[in-house]
């Protein structure tokens, strides 16, 4: 699973063979949540943060680090994400 970035304990991966829509997962000590990049005729569209089915959630603090962090290197993410 490619590691993105680390920002202050929180952890942005990959994992492999994933489905769609593009999406990151933030990790912060036993909790998870992940990002995906949702787009439109091609155009971006908006970022929805779901649950990891079977983790503990991040706390609001870190949802809402998560969320800027994957907004702000969003184009990066995709750029990055792995393909089959």
């Amino acid at each position: 699973m490619p590691k993105l970035y680390e920002y202050f304990g929180l952890v942005f991966l990959f994992y492999s063979q994933e489905h769609e829509p593009i999406h990151v997962h933030g990790k912060f000590q036993d909790t998870e949540s992940k990002a995906e990049i949702v787009f439109e005729n091609g155009k971006f569209k908006e970022i929805i943060i779901k649950e990891v089915q079977g983790k503990k959630p991040l706390d609001i603090q870190n949802l809402k680090k998560f969320k800027k962090i994957v907004e702000l290197y969003r184009d990066d993410i995709i750029r990055n994400e792995p393909h089959d």
